[in-house]
C-alpha cells in the first residue's frame, strides 16, 4: 500500500468519525435540516467553498487552462462569484428571515403553492442528481487510478464516504465535514503552488516562459485558443461564452441556487451571512488564480498530457514531494466528496419535505430513510450510466438560472409577481433551456453563441412571468 492510498484513506475515514460524531447532536428535523440555524462565519465559509470547489476544479478547469486558456481564465474568473455577494445581499438574506428548512419551502410558502414548491424539488433532483452522479462517478474513477481498488470498488468506498454522515448527521454533518474538506483542499493548493513555482524559477520567470510557449502560442492571450477544432470560431464567440455563460449565467446561479443560497439558511444571523458571502468570494477567487495557474504552469515541464483533466494528478506525481503530493490527491478527493454530500442532502431534503403534502408531521427517522434511499438510486444508477456522461454538466448551473432566476429575485423584490407567474416562469425557464441542449448535444440543431440555451432559457423565464 503506497503513500497516496494510505494519506487519501486516513483522510477519508477522519470525515466519515467526524460526519457521524455530528449526528449525535441531531435531536430535531431542524438540527437536520438547517443546523439549528446556528452556523458560525467559518462553518458557512467553509460550505459555500468546497459545495462550489469540487473535482470540476482541480480536473476539468484545471485542464482547460493547460490546454490553452489560461489568459482568459486568469482575466474574467472573478465574474461568475459576484453572485455570492448580491445573492447575499438580495435573495439570501431574505430566504433567512422565512425560516424555511429548504429554498424550495421557501418558494411555496411565498406563493402559497403546493405545485411551485414540488417543482422547485423536483428541479433540485433533476439537476443536482445528475451532478452527483458525475461527482460519484469522477470519485470512484480518481480512487481506482490512484489506489489498487477496482472502478466498482471505488463507487462503493466513495459512496460510503459521503453517504454515511449525510444520511445520519443531515446539515450539522455536511457543515463540519465541508470545512474540514475545505480547510485540507486549501492548505495543500498553497503549498503545492508555492513548491512548483519555486521550482519554476519564480512567478515573473513563469509567466514569461508561458509566453514564449511555442507549442501553445495562444494561452496567456485574453481570448485563450480558438478557431478550428475548438468550440469558439472567432474572439466574439468566445468572449460571449466566457462573459455571459461561463460568467453571467453562473453567477445568477451562485445567487439563487440552492447547493449556495441553501446555506444562508443555516447561519446564525444576517451579519454571517453578509460576512461569508464575502470571505467567500475572495478566497473562491485565490482558489482560482491558484489551480488555473497551476495547470497552465506544467507546460513548462510537460506540455503533452492526455487527457488534459489528469494535468494535477500528474504534476502531483511528478512535480512536487511525494509527501505533499499524497496532501493534493486527498484534497482533490475531500474536494469531489464535499460537493456529493452537498448535494445528496439537498436531494434527500427534496424527495422527504418537497415532493409530498403530508397529512402527519415529517419525523426525523423518515426524513433519514429517505435520505438513504435517495442515495442507494444514486449508487445503483452509478454503475449502469456510462462514466463520460460530462454532457450532464451543461444543465446544472445553467438549470437554476433559468428556471430560479428570474423567479427568484422577483419573489423578493416584486410586488406584482403572481403564483401562475412564478410557475410558469420556472417551467418555461426549465424547458426552453435543457430542450435545445439536448438537440444541441445530440446534433439535431446548431445555434449560434448568442443564442446559447442558458440564454433562451433566461429570456423565456422573463417573458412568460411578465406576461402572466
Amino acid at each position: 500500500m503506497d503513500i497516496f492510498t494510505i494519506t487519501i484513506g486516513i483522510s477519508i475515514l477522519v470525515f466519515i468519525i467526524v460526519g457521524s460524531y455530528a449526528g449525535r447532536s441531531v435531536k430535531k428535523l431542524d438540527d437536520y435540516f438547517v443546523a439549528g440555524r446556528q452556523a458560525p462565519t467559518l462553518l458557512i465559509v467553509g460550505t459555500l467553498v468546497a459545495s462550489l470547489t469540487s473535482s470540476t476544479l482541480f480536473l476539468g478547469e484545471a485542464g482547460f487552462t493547460y490546454a490553452g486558456q489560461l489568459g482568459p481564465y486568469i482575466l474574467f474568473p472573478s465574474l461568475a462569484v459576484t453572485g455570492y455577494v448580491y445573492g447575499a445581499l438580495f435573495f439570501g438574506t431574505y430566504i433567512r428571515r422565512s425560516c424555511a428548512p429548504t429554498v424550495a419551502e421557501f418558494f411555496g410558502k411565498r406563493f402559497n403553492s403546493q405545485r411551485i414548491r414540488q417543482a422547485c424539488g423536483l428541479i433540485i433532483i433533476f439537476a443536482l442528481g445528475c451532478y452527483l452522479l458525475l461527482v460519484t462517478q469522477g470519485s470512484a474513477i480518481l480512487l481506482s487510478d490512484l489506489t489498487d481498488f477496482s472502478y466498482h470498488q471505488s463507487l462503493v468506498i466513495a459512496w460510503l464516504s459521503y453517504t454515511l454522515f449525510t444520511m445520519y448527521a443531515g446539515s450539522k454533518g455536511v457543515l463540519l465535514t465541508d470545512t474540514l474538506m475545505f480547510l485540507l483542499f486549501t492548505f495543500a493548493t498553497v503549498l503545492v503552488v508555492i513548491f512548483v513555482v519555486g521550482d519554476l524559477g519564480g512567478i515573473p520567470n513563469a509567466v514569461e516562459n508561458l509566453t514564449k510557449l511555442e507549442s501553445k502560442p495562444d494561452l496567456m492571450s485574453w481570448h485563450g485558443t480558438i478557431g478550428p477544432g475548438t468550440d469558439w470560431l472567432t474572439e466574439g464567440d468566445f468572449l460571449i461564452w466566457i462573459v455571459l455563460i461561463d460568467g453571467l449565467c453562473w453567477s445568477v446561479a451562485y445567487s439563487v441556487g440552492p447547493w449556495q443560497a441553501g446555506r444562508h439558511l443555516m447561519a446564525k444571523d444576517e451579519h454571517v451571512v453578509l460576512r461569508a458571502s464575502t470571505y467567500s468570494v475572495m478566497i473562491i477567487v485565490f482558489l482560482q488564480f491558484s489551480i488555473y495557474g497551476l495547470g497552465a504552469l506544467v507546460n513548462l515541464v510537460n506540455p503533452d498530457i492526455s487527457p488534459v483533466e489528469t494535468v494535477i494528478i500528474w504534476a502531483t506525481k511528478n512535480m512536487v514531494p511525494e509527501i505533499l503530493g499524497a496532501l493534493m490527491l486527498a484534497g482533490v478527493i475531500a474536494a469531489a466528496l464535499s460537493s456529493a454530500s452537498t448535494f445528496l442532502s439537498l436531494i434527500g431534503f427534496s424527495v422527504s419535505n418537497d415532493l409530498i403534502k403530508r397529512k402527519e408531521p415529517l419525523s426525523l427517522g423518515k426524513t433519514r430513510v429517505l435520505m438513504l434511499a435517495s442515495g442507494i438510486v444514486i449508487l445503483i444508477a452509478s454503475f449502469y450510466f456510462p462514466s463520460n456522461i460530462f454532457w450532464l454538466m451543461i444543465f446544472i448551473g445553467t438549470v437554476f438560472t433559468s428556471s430560479w432566476g428570474v423567479v427568484g429575485f422577483m419573489s423578493i423584490w416584486s410586488k406584482k409577481i403572481t403564483e401562475d407567474a412564478a410557475f410558469w416562469g420556472m417551467i418555461s425557464g426549465l424547458v426552453f433551456n435543457v430542450a435545445p441542449a439536448g438537440l444541441v448535444y445530440f446534433e439535431f440543431i446548431e445555434l449560434p453563441s448568442y443564442l446559447n440555451p442558458a440564454i433562451i432559457g433566461i429570456v423565456a423565464s422573463l417573458t412568460v412571468t411578465l406576461a402572466v
